[in-house]
């Protein structure tokens, strides 16, 4: 498991991840509805709306000699209740100003009639007893939250497994995780409630429907690996409350071993690390010989553990000990399969024999190539399938065992797959594909017959030939040429420096910017919008150096990207200035706020959504320690000096004329403090000297953005792109 800051890489490509086996019926939405007129007087009404009272208070710290005011620390308390009644007052002043503009109705209509566009995923499938078993989840109509679902063969019919939206009228309680047993007939899942991802482990009965007495708590992102006969199982789990100091009860993340029936209070400790942040998960081959311990020790370093379990001591042996790369196994009973990028910035596949696993035993199978990079793997069927990125979108390879390529499977156009699944020594494997314009197919391979077919697919009014999907590249302050993708409908002209532009970027943690389908991106799309859609360094696009020249003392070139892709929009007249809005989530709004604060005249609007914000004080909120890898600590001399040069918090000066801003925050957030928006907006009210609106919006009964229900999902929206239009023009 990859652990990302953000919870997706779209505008609303965490909204996918379901399936279905058949095509879904789509309830085909009306046009496009026009936004009505907003008039000067409405807008300089509401822009001169009176902001909420802050408090400043006389707050400096010493940072290796240099004095650093902090006077909205006191924002930090989530629990305070002058911090509340400070949130209610912002959250009232956005509302009464967003719900007000024209545009909104309309929007929120259209969105939540694109959200019933249904929604697939791969399936997982399983040896049953007589036949295979196929776990998957889907989500249609005005379903909140996808409904995992199970079928015996591949022509049977589907039966709801676990169905989150039976378990919260308010569609708040989502279905973080599942996976299957051995034999397909016990499946544990994870359940967290209003976005917070705390999941609570359960273990079903797949023939029954009913949940046996087990019961696992913290089970956060948890890694299940069965062992044949559905007996027991390896997992990984945190804490108990006490068990270790407060502040590091979201960190000590360590594998134990569960026994059916048992009390897990007392299940065996298997697997922890001596660095707290280290973040350990399981794999194991089919027949449970041999298990996997990969820990995740940043987003550059991983380390590989490897246990017999014939052994009954289980003592797990490293096969990475001192290497400094990024390594993912999978282990395929006597072969252990390694992708990474040690000596290969762009990954290479390595086989390896369990029984003699030391490195210079390793054994190259598929190179590194000198152009695309080696994104993800699985044996399926007896042969390697291997995902390929290519200028930020998928290719699918075929290779035998022994790396002889087999040949390519066609992908439809520009576009993602997430990737294959299947059984190892089956004769069929599964493979999605979206893009912008194109709703999400599963489709099932014979890999004897070489026959493809449609094994699920999303129905959808969406014609592809009503776009226009090109490439482009911007030169950024170092010479760096920056890939971005760039969407619109083709009976909007781009070439009168007039659209409307609404331009995205993440831009770290190795995560790659795919093109996507997002049912939420069509009303941008529909309202004469363009969507840009930048791959900045710090991402995962290109390889590791695209990453590495991203992160630490290089994350300036991240914020240099951005400005370039938008710079290069207005050159090449796509859009102008006042038509110019950003957008990010997470480690993307920290890219907006930075973006903010180091250009505000590049921009028209700018929305920072539950991003991180203050760099020096970061480390001291929730799971935020696990990104020191990435960011650097300001506890450093050196790296306080990387992380003050960007801090947008600390880089708000007054008498400035900022850009509109909409800040977005919820209050169940687990990973990214709500404080850094908070804190954010608060500086930025004070200190502009334009007559734009500074907007703090923060979501209750809500987390970073996962599990969360349609229902609240077209609400965000609706605000976000009400808010972009207003200031934008449509």
């Amino acid at each position: 498991m990859k652990l990302h800051l953000g919870g997706g890489v779209l505008l609303a490509a965490w909204l996918g991840g379901c399936t279905s086996l058949s095509p879904l019926p789509a309830e085909p939405p009306p046009p496009a509805p026009k936004p009505a007129a907003i008039t000067p007087v409405m807008v300089q009404s509401l822009e001169s709306d009176a902001p909420v009272f802050t408090r400043r208070d006389d707050v400096v710290d010493t940072w290796f000699g240099r004095r650093v005011a902090d006077p909205y620390r006191w924002l930090e308390s989530s629990d305070d209740p002058e911090v509340k009644a400070w949130v209610a007052a912002q959250n009232r002043r956005t509302e009464h100003t967003l719900r007000a503009l024209p545009v909104w109705e309309p929007l929120h209509a259209r969105i939540t009639q694109l959200l019933t566009i249904g929604e697939i995923s791969l399936p997982t499938v399983r040896r049953g007893a007589r036949k295979s078993r196929y776990f998957h989840t889907r989500r249609h109509g005005h379903e909140n939250q996808p409904v995992l679902l199970y079928r015996d063969g591949a022509s049977g019919e589907d039966h709801v497994l676990v169905d989150p939206n039976a378990l919260s009228a308010a569609g708040t309680t989502a279905l973080d995780w599942y996976v299957p047993s051995t034999e397909g007939a016990l499946l544990a899942y994870g359940v967290s409630e209003g976005g917070t991802e705390e999941s609570t482990l359960f273990v079903r009965d797949v023939a029954t429907g009913k949940d046996l007495p087990d019961r696992i708590t913290r089970a956060r992102y948890s890694s299940v690996c069965w062992l044949p006969g559905g007996k027991r199982f390896f997992y990984s789990r945190f804490p108990a409350p006490g068990s270790v100091p407060k502040d590091e009860e979201k960190y000590h993340r360590r594998i134990y071993e569960h026994v059916l029936g048992s009390d897990s209070d007392k299940d065996p400790l298997i697997f922890e690390s001596a660095d707290m942040t280290d973040f350990p998960s399981c794999t194991i081959s089919p027949d449970g010989r041999w298990l996997l311990v990969r820990v995740h020790q940043g987003w550059s370093k991983s380390s590989v553990w490897l246990a017999d379990t014939h052994d009954k001591k289980l003592v797990l042996t490293e096969l990475t000990e001192g290497a400094e790369h990024v390594y993912d196994p999978l282990a395929v009973n006597d072969r252990i399969y390694v992708r990474t990028n040690e000596g290969a910035p762009r990954y290479a596949l390595y086989a390896v024999d369990p029984a003699r696993p030391a490195r210079k035993n390793w054994k190259l199978v598929i190179p590194e190539h000198a152009h695309d990079v080696l994104n993800d793997f699985n044996v399926v069927a007896g042969q390697l399938f291997v995902g390929y990125l290519d200028d930020a979108s998928s290719r699918l390879l075929r290779f035998d065992l022994s790396g002889k390529r087999l040949g390519e499977v066609s992908l439809p156009t520009l576009g993602s797959n997430g990737g294959v699944t299947g059984l190892p020594d089956g004769d069929e494997a599964f493979y999605d594909f979206e893009s912008i314009a194109h709703p999400p197919v599963v489709k099932r391979l014979n890999v004897h017959s070489g026959k493809t077919e449609v094994f699920a697919e999303v129905s959808a009014p969406v014609v592809g030939s009503d776009f226009a999907v090109q490439r482009g590249n911007a030169k950024s302050a170092d010479g760096t040429l920056v890939p971005y993708l760039l969407v619109h409908k083709k009976d909007v002209a781009i070439d009168t420096a007039d659209a409307p532009t609404l331009l995205y970027g993440y831009g770290g943690f190795n995560v790659s910017l795919l093109p996507r389908f997002s049912r939420i991106t069509l009303a941008w799309l529909e309202q004469g919008g363009v969507y840009v859609q930048a791959n900045l360094r710090g991402g995962g696009e290109l390889g590791e150096d695209w990453h590495r020249a991203g992160q630490l003392d290089k994350k300036q070139n991240v914020f240099d990207d951005f400005a370039a892709v938008a710079r290069d929009l207005i050159e090449r007249r796509i859009t102008r200035t006042e038509r110019l809005g950003i957008y990010g989530r997470s480690n993307g709004g920290l890219l907006v706020a930075a973006a903010v604060t180091q250009h505000p005249e590049l921009f028209r609007a700018a929305v920072s959504a539950v991003p991180l914000t203050d760099m020096l004080r970061y480390d001291n909120f929730l799971i935020a320690k696990l990104w020191v890898s990435e960011y650097g600590s300001p506890h450093d001399a050196q790296q306080f000096e990387w992380l003050y040069a960007y801090s947008p918090y600390h880089h708000v000066e007054e008498h400035t004329p900022y850009p509109a801003v909409l800040m977005m925050t919820a209050d169940g957030d687990t990973r990214v403090d709500p404080m850094h928006a908070r804190k954010m907006a608060a500086a930025l009210q004070h200190a502009t000297s334009s007559k734009r609106p500074v907007l703090l919006r923060t979501e209750d009964a809500a987390g970073h953005g996962q599990g969360k229900p349609m229902s609240k999902v077209a609400e965000e929206y609706a605000d976000l792109y009400a808010f972009l239009l207003w200031q934008l023009g449509s």
